[in-house]
């Protein structure tokens, strides 16, 4: 198997170096450094840091039409869809556009991607539920229960890209109509087709979901699902891939979660991930997954306003808390059901339906760090953002492929933050956010991760030795470009990334201005 045999979540060793251990002082409003050890609370993935390339995007489907900053008006309660069953509506041209399939063969795309590998790349998505495999070029007919079609070529294109990039493919398969027996249950008629084609190219299934969100199974081109249905699809499945894939890691249940429970939304009906699991035949995955966004984008305001956000919520406690929310009702049924398996965020991103308009700015990094310092500290292994180059939510622009604030954030964790978690010895608290890692590649030292959320209020740390600084910024909250200790991040003449450099500092006091973000690393 390509994952851990059993990775152990608890009686951790201490972490063989002398670095610190922080603590607030309020009055002065300083983060003293105290000399001290960080107990190793856990470890991460050395793929911690993954992605999703959406089905859509593979295919070119009908996906999350872009803002018109003249036009977010219309994206309210009362003028968005009636019923709110959108995902499976790909046709409303209110919210979806048609997108060309990715070129993932473009140098650029290439290039920011080799920066952040290793990486598991999820090529999934609700196109991915009801998709048809052309495994004959000249089949150009889609069969009755299937919305969208695969080539070959596109299907190539993705193993040629992810052998390129040092990166392992997660997918999930075909579970419509169209793959389903007299009983309607699931087939591996599509899924057969799929990886037979991608053993011949050399290709490798590194770990699958066998369905894309399969608590909000209308949702994803499945109508009439149920927790019975769900667990004797899994028990096929689990069979078939014993028998084609054993080297495959099955992963599940992969249920969809935003900031309020989609089950008190009575307009949307979802299964209940405690029966999902315990119903018999009981499902049995050698990584548990769920899905996390904190809201519903501005396009689903249908959904209502309790699943909804606002750019002047973006650094509060409330808004960035939500993911130690929603983990905590998983991490119950985690302990449960897989304890001692590996634990992965298969999809996530500031919102749902493709994110908020203010995802593509500055605003959206203190969001993407948090989230992964909080995660990782509660134990979860690898976490996939959504989506890597399609959408708001995307960390480069889907059309010129030039980065993104929220890429040079993923490139500043991927070089600096290690993958041993250390307890930073401070709670999370409004406006001040703490994480510590061991450093990158690095045999000594250690990485922190400061987040100062407040937008007004500058924060001072003592720092007990010499250390080299990291600080991220910019001009706006809502701006698209970030500067790294000043200076603006971006593409050089040539096409290349620039060199990521810290500033040195000495012992003593630093200040950290409002709305900031730094990587402080102690090397000794």
């Amino acid at each position: 198997m390509f994952i851990n045999d059993i990775k152990l979540k608890t009686n951790f060793v201490m972490f063989s170096l002398a670095f610190i251990t922080i603590q607030l002082s309020a009055q002065k409003n300083q983060v003293q450094l105290v000399p001290s050890t960080f107990k190793q609370i856990g470890t991460i993935d050395p793929r911690f840091q993954s992605y999703n390339i959406e089905m859509a995007e593979v295919i070119g489907g009908n996906f999350w039409r872009p803002y018109d900053k003249n036009e977010l008006s219309k994206y309210t309660e009362k003028e968005t869809l009636a019923n709110p069953g959108i995902s499976i509506d790909h046709n409303n041209t209110s919210l979806y556009q048609a997108i060309p399939p990715i070129d993932l063969y473009d140098k650029r795309l290439r290039i920011l991607a080799k920066a952040l590998g290793p990486v598991y790349v999820r090529v999934s998505g609700t196109w991915a539920n009801t998709i048809y495999f052309r495994e004959n070029d000249r089949d150009t007919l889609l069969p009755a229960g299937f919305n969208g079609s695969l080539t070959k070529q596109q299907w190539k294109g993705v193993i040629d890209y992810l052998k390129a990039v040092d990166a392992k493919l997660v997918t999930s398969f075909a579970v419509s109509e169209g793959v389903r027996d007299p009983q309607g249950i699931w087939t591996p008629i599509e899924a057969n087709k799929l990886i037979r084609y991608t053993k011949s190219l050399g290709g490798e299934i590194a770990a699958a979901e066998l369905f894309n969100e399969p608590n909000y199974g209308a949702g994803g081109g499945v109508k009439g699902y149920t927790e019975e249905k769900f667990a004797k699809d899994v028990a096929v499945f689990s069979k078939f891939i014993k028998n084609t894939l054993p080297n495959m890691a099955i992963v599940g249940p992969g249920s969809v979660s935003v900031g309020a429970p989609l089950k008190n939304i009575k307009a949307v009906q979802v299964m209940d991930n405690e029966k999902m699991l315990s119903v018999e035949p009981k499902a049995n995955f050698d990584i548990f997954s769920y899905h996390f966004y904190g809201a519903v984008s501005q396009r689903c305001a249908s959904f209502g306003k309790a699943l909804t956000t606002s750019k002047e919520d973006a650094l509060s406690e409330n808004w960035l808390a939500r993911t130690d929310s929603i983990f905590s009702q998983y991490d119950v049924l985690y302990k449960k059901y897989a304890a001692g398996k590996p634990f992965w965020l298969t999809e996530t991103a500031d919102a749902a339906c493709g994110g908020n308009p203010w995802a593509v700015t500055y605003l959206d990094c203190f969001r993407y760090l948090d989230q992964m310092g909080r995660l990782a500290k509660n134990g979860v292994d690898v976490i996939f953002h959504n989506t890597f180059a399609s959408s708001e939510y995307g960390m480069i622009d889907q059309k010129t492929h030039l980065p993104r604030p929220k890429y040079w954030a993923a490139l500043l964790w991927h070089q600096l933050m290690g993958n041993k978690v250390l307890d930073a010895g401070i709670k999370i608290q409004e406006g001040i956010h703490v994480y510590a890692h061991n450093t990158a590649g690095k045999n000594k030292g250690v990485t922190i991760l400061i987040l100062n959320t407040n937008e007004t209020k500058p924060l001072q740390l003592n720092i007990p030795a010499s250390a080299q600084r990291y600080t991220l910024s910019s001009d706006e909250l809502i701006g698209m470009n970030v500067k790294l200790n000043g200076e603006v991040l971006q593409l050089n003449e040539k096409e290349e990334l620039p060199i990521i450099k810290g500033e040195k500092v000495k012992p003593g006091i630093m200040s950290f201005a409002p709305s900031t973000i730094t990587f402080l690393v102690i090397p000794q």
